[in-house]
């Protein structure tokens, strides 16, 4: 019977790589194996323009809905593969157009074997009055067709396919390094690392903690949050710094007003000393202007004084229902909405300065020995690995 029996990825962002192309492959080739790696009847054929994926009686479904969440691929298309002679094709394109739906169709040849001796249109016209013949009551609509049957002439064989399925773009997870990404377990913050994962960069995630003012409860949530950002990078290192004494000693030293610009430097100078420790190039996190006092370009300014270690904001000019869209699309806004307070939201001031004034900031953190306690907190950190067996591992 015939019926379609590999899967193609195609590259999109990867097609401009030039010289780097093949390392970009390889490591989507890679990203892509351990994915599916329970799937033990598939078989790779990496190329240059394309990765078939053979099914080998494997069902596709899972498998293309695995595939979708890979940063790096650009579309997939289930295909059925054959002899690249003419009369093969036809054969093979009427019964796989016996497969689909629909009464309109139109057929779309790409013929990147230059040297096949039939050009694209007139594969087209071949084709089509072949289904002509063999099925009834069907005509071409090239506008709107129910049925689009592609057909890609290879040098090593021809492919057939009636669908393409977007993919999540990007590039593959590890080609740009790692990040040091801020992790609050609010909506922003796992959206903002679901969107670095996706530009190709590896994260770590720093949290931190403030017991006893913070429950045990944080943890959770956010152990859970990256469970389901393991579905687009495998095993995530999770630093848990205590935060308490430094939260304590800004509220002893500053006034209220401009506690959050004060620890969010402090969280940026933290972070900033944890990163080149883990050879972390830059930082990330889920801010976005104006949404809260913090987040003013006066206070980022401020806050970004500490540290000039590159700061990635990804989400900086989001709208925060767009936010949200993608917070429910990567399955994490449920999680973020629980109840449960971290570190910057139990203790928000009542009226936070908006546009905080670098040289007030200075005084205040001039009045304690914030060295001594970031030191302190970096020798007691907690760390908790996450990876897509579910499991916390050491």
């Amino acid at each position: 019977m015939i019926t379609y029996d590999h899967i193609m990825v195609r590259f999109g962002e990867l097609s401009t790589k030039g010289k780097n192309k093949k390392d970009f492959i390889n490591a989507l080739a890679i990203n892509i194996k351990n994915a599916l790696k329970e799937y033990t009847d598939l078989t790779f054929d990496v190329r240059y323009d394309h990765i078939y994926i053979g099914l080998n009686g494997t069902d596709y479904k899972p498998v293309m809905d695995r595939l979708t969440e890979i940063s790096g691929i650009h579309a997939l298309s289930l295909v059925h593969k054959c002899e690249k002679d003419i009369e093969v094709i036809k054969e093979h394109a009427l019964e796989l157009f016996k497969l689909e739906t629909g009464k309109t169709f139109k057929i779309v040849t790409k013929r990147s074997d230059k040297a096949y001796p039939l050009i694209s249109d007139q594969i087209n016209r071949l084709v089509a009055t072949h289904l002509f013949k063999n099925v009834p009551d069907i005509k071409v609509d090239v506008h709107n067709p129910e049925i689009e049957l592609g057909i890609e002439i290879r040098a090593e064989a021809a492919y057939i396919f009636a669908s393409t399925v977007e993919g999540a773009g990007g590039y593959p997870l590890g080609v740009g390094g790692k990040t040091m990404h801020l992790l609050s377990g609010g909506i922003d913050s796992p959206v903002a690392a679901y969107l670095m994962i996706k530009r190709g960069i590896q994260i770590e995630c720093i949290h931190y903690a403030s017991p006893p003012y913070t429950q045990m409860a944080v943890i959770y949530k956010l152990e859970d949050l990256l469970k389901k950002l393991n579905r687009y990078q495998p095993r995530i290192r999770l630093h848990i710094i205590p935060f308490t004494k430094i939260q304590e000693a800004i509220y002893d030293n500053a006034p209220e007003c401009y506690c959050i610009t004060i620890m969010r430097r402090m969280m940026y100078r933290l972070a900033a000393r944890l990163a080149k420790r883990r050879h972390c190039p830059i930082i990330s996190s889920g801010e976005s202007l104006g949404q809260v006092a913090s987040q003013t370009l006066q206070s980022i300014n401020v806050i970004n004084e500490v540290t000039n270690m590159p700061v990635i904001r990804p989400l900086a000019c989001s709208d925060k229902l767009d936010i949200i869209k993608i917070s429910k699309k990567i399955d994490t806004y449920d999680i973020s909405i629980r109840p449960y307070e971290d570190c910057c939201t139990i203790f928000t001031p009542k009226n936070p300065k908006t546009q905080p004034k670098l040289e007030e900031v200075v005084e205040y953190e001039k009045k304690f020995d914030y060295d001594t306690l970031i030191n302190e907190a970096l020798g007691n950190i907690e760390v908790k690995i996450i990876d897509s067996s579910g499991e916390d591992l050491l």
